[in-house]
């Protein structure tokens, strides 16, 4: 997979129990097909944290990657704002 062709997400890390792995949930608003009301949709993730630096509240980029494990396919790029 070409690096330009990677997906990227951003999302708030609700799980860093795993050991080198966290729980990222990226919200994202879609239309409701009948209704034509906006409602938020919320997707988990689990990604990579080589370092595990990441700890629950703080808000991360997360890109596409090779499979590491059977549900882990994405990897953190970046810490955008650490947690309080």
């Amino acid at each position: 997979m070409a690096a330009s062709n990677r997906k990227k997400r951003t999302g708030e890390v609700v799980s860093d129990k795993m050991d080198k792995t966290v729980v990222v949930a990226v919200e994202r608003k879609v239309q409701h097909d009948l209704y034509k009301r906006v409602i938020n949709r919320t997707s988990r993730f689990m990604a990579h944290d080589e370092e595990n630096e990441c700890k629950e509240g703080d808000k991360v980029e997360i890109v596409e990657t090779k499979p590491y494990s059977k549900n882990k396919t994405w990897k953190v790029t970046e810490i955008i704002r650490k947690a309080k």
